[in-house]
């Protein structure tokens, strides 16, 4: 981890991910940042100051980057107010669905843009983002994009931004279908009779373990999904049920299909 105070930075979007990007700078050594966004309040502070129109970000602040975390909806209407800043800064964006050359032709097409992916595990430090670096990014640049992501998380980089459509499906939406499987199995627990408040337990801690053992093993996935798996047993029984031709297999599949397809249509 580098111990270099991060330079200044521009926050536009103070959501989740924003917020929880400001709090991941904070924690690496923050020199100063300005925050827009007319859903929060004005609050003055030592490291972040929240404005909440570009109006108020103060005059002679020189942004080192600045990290788009807008709604993707409303980009065309909030980008170009941040273009004055093209000539020193690289942007990195965080919108789903938004190119690298819809950015640059919102901003300049001198601009340089990073366009990233994270996820909302984010919010505690444990986020996946995966980003690529459009024309004209700078190595220094680049590198203040990785520091800036990495306070959330793990950082992968692609060459090919077509690959952020699949990323979006696995990585972004990743956290909704392990969401959905505590709540499916929370419901299951309960169909067969365990109270309540235990199903729920027993699924989020099921849930939240077996990442935890996952991401410290060397191992892949199949083989410790094959070392829970005693031949005849319980488990046995229930891969039977989930592996089949036209369950998980191919359902995955499928929906991972869909949410990268539908991520080339916002795209557009």
């Amino acid at each position: 981890m580098s111990t270099e105070v991060l330079p200044p930075i521009l926050l536009v979007g103070f959501g989740k991910i924003g917020g929880a990007l400001a709090a991941g700078w904070r924690e690496r050594g923050l020199a100063v940042a300005v925050a827009v966004d007319p859903a929060m309040p004005a609050t003055p502070g030592p490291e972040v100051l929240v404005v909440a129109e570009p109006t108020g970000i103060p005059a002679g602040f020189a942004p080192r980057a600045v990290v788009l975390a807008v709604k993707p909806q409303n980009a065309a209407a909030v980008v170009p107010l941040y273009a004055r800043f093209a000539e020193a800064a690289v942007f990195l964006s965080i919108m789903a669905g938004r190119t690298i050359g819809g950015l640059r032709a919102l901003l300049g097409t001198a601009a340089a843009v990073v366009r990233a992916m994270p996820n909302t595990p984010a919010a505690v430090g444990q986020g996946m983002t995966v980003a690529c670096a459009g024309p004209g990014v700078g190595t220094e640049q680049r590198s203040l994009c990785d520091r800036l992501l990495a306070a959330v998380g793990t950082v992968a980089w692609v060459e090919d931004e077509a690959l952020i459509d699949p990323v979006t499906a696995i990585s972004g939406s990743g956290p909704a279908y392990v969401f959905l499987l505590a709540e499916l199995l929370e419901r299951a627990g309960i169909e067969q009779g365990i109270p309540a408040d235990l199903a729920r337990l027993m699924a989020r801690r099921t849930i939240a373990g077996s990442g935890a053992l996952l991401a410290a093993s060397t191992e892949d996935a199949a083989a410790l999904r094959k070392a829970v798996t005693s031949p005849k047993g319980a488990t046995e029984q229930a891969l039977a049920v989930l592996m089949q031709e036209a369950a998980w297999p191919t359902l995955v599949s499928r929906a991972v299909a869909a949410a990268s397809a539908r991520s080339r249509e916002l795209a557009g």
